[in-house]
């Protein structure tokens, strides 16, 4: 998505290791029409899959998640990292490693929003080590529920995640896909 490209290479910041900065317009302060357009295209990419719901995880994928369930017409579930009190005592939950956070990050979600049967598409802001995806792939299979698809506004190919989905079989999209993140240098694939 060349919108999305544009902007990462204008507004978006290499800070090493593998971390790509762009808080200005997706998970920090968001970019309501990038949004808007982003869902838009995942909507196409996945309008025969099937899906009956979304899930993300919080924070920065409820609003690329929440843009593609407008566009289809589906609800969105986030997974949460801290229960709430409102959350029922019984729920899904596991664990992701979180490459920003340096540490490992608890995804709940609640049996109320996420049931047998469902057909999830999962969408989020990165695909990078494919390991918070994974997590709630791992959600969305505890509760029941059969993953239809995966989409990524950002992908870092040189990390190596999209290997770790493939063995799901599900079309696996992203908007824009990093190949390289050297020196201050960000070239997509």
């Amino acid at each position: 998505m060349q919108l999305l490209k544009d902007r990462i290479l204008k507004h978006g910041k290499n800070l090493g290791g593998g971390i790509l900065k762009v808080d200005g317009f997706i998970n920090h302060q968001v970019d309501p029409v990038l949004m808007f357009e982003a869902g838009k295209e995942f909507a196409e990419r996945f309008k025969d899959v099937g899906a009956t719901k979304i899930l993300t995880a919080e924070i920065s994928g409820i609003a690329p998640a929440v843009a593609t369930g407008y566009h289809l017409n589906l609800p969105v579930v986030y997974a949460r990292k801290h229960k709430p009190i409102t959350m029922p005592d019984q729920v899904f939950l596991t664990l992701a490693p979180s490459h920003t956070k340096g540490r490992t990050v608890e995804l709940i979600v609640s049996p109320e929003y996420l049931a047998g049967g469902e057909r999830v598409l999962i969408i989020d802001d990165f695909l990078a080590s494919g390991a918070t995806i994974l997590g709630l792939v791992r959600l969305a299979q505890t509760a029941g529920a059969v993953i239809v698809g995966i989409g990524a506004l950002v992908e870092k190919v040189f990390e190596g995640g999209r290997a770790k989905l493939t063995p799901l079989g599900v079309q696996v999209e992203s908007l824009a896909a990093i190949a390289s993140m050297e020196g201050e240098e960000i070239v997509f694939s």
